[in-house]
């Protein structure tokens, strides 16, 4: 059975939602459906191949998320579902826009030049993100640090503030050393849930509309995750 570490899971919204597990030690990915709640057969699968322009560079990839037209300067992105790729590239920070419709990079960009450039200073230190469109700020984004921190970023007033993640993420402080990835399943808005991958095979799982742990740790596994460990 496979240990999980040093793996990044993200969010896809185009079409049927499922998450994907890229996992860096091996350059291989899987995929999970969240309507089937199960990996298909043919995963895990080599990286090379399936990922366009982003192939050789996922095995740097620091974190990732999808949006769904957080454009409001552009009418033709209102139902664009984007997912953001963070890495590194020669010691530098990126970040990709890969258009999840189309399948295709759309553009890559240095971190300090995009929408996102504040995130500068704590981008090694960023385990996690995503978008918390459960607001009554659209364009709301949480991260989670390896340092017991976290932070909350606000593109529509281009504004970032750091906390504890004891102050902000209700339940959260016990397991704060242990963090390795996570991801958002916003099936529907009351039971819209982050799941937060743990050391040690074990995850938790999030509300994001009442900011509660709502349960774990819960081990991995073919009860929890069919598929997720196969090698």
């Amino acid at each position: 059975m496979k240990t999980l570490k040093n793996f990044v899971a993200v969010d896809w919204r185009s079409g049927k939602d499922r998450f994907y597990f890229f996992f860096k030690d091996t350059n291989t990915y899987t995929r999970f459906d969240l309507g089937d709640n199960e990996t298909p057969k043919n995963y895990p699968r080599t990286i090379n191949g399936y990922w366009g322009d982003m192939d050789a560079k996922l095995k740097n990839l620091r974190f990732g998320f999808a949006t769904t037209g957080i454009s409001p300067a552009n009418y033709l992105e209102l139902d664009s579902d984007i997912l953001w790729l963070f890495y590194y590239e020669d010691g530098i920070p990126m970040v990709c826009k890969y258009d999840q419709d189309t399948d295709k990079v759309n553009k890559v960009y240095r971190l300090a030049d995009s929408i996102w450039h504040r995130l500068l200073p704590y981008f090694d230190r960023i385990v996690a993100g995503t978008w918390w469109e459960q607001s009554p700020h659209p364009r709301l984004f949480r991260f989670l640090m390896n340092d017991g921190n976290c932070l909350t970023l606000n593109l529509a007033i281009d504004k970032l503030t750091q906390e504890t993640i004891s102050e902000t993420w209700s339940g959260l402080a016990p397991y704060k050393d242990r963090i390795i990835t996570a991801v958002q399943n916003d099936r529907t808005l009351a039971h819209n849930y982050y799941y937060i991958f743990l050391t040690d095979n074990e995850y938790l799982r999030y509300s994001v509309p009442s900011r509660q742990l709502l349960a774990g740790p819960i081990a991995i596994d073919d009860a929890s995750w069919p598929g997720l460990l196969r090698d």
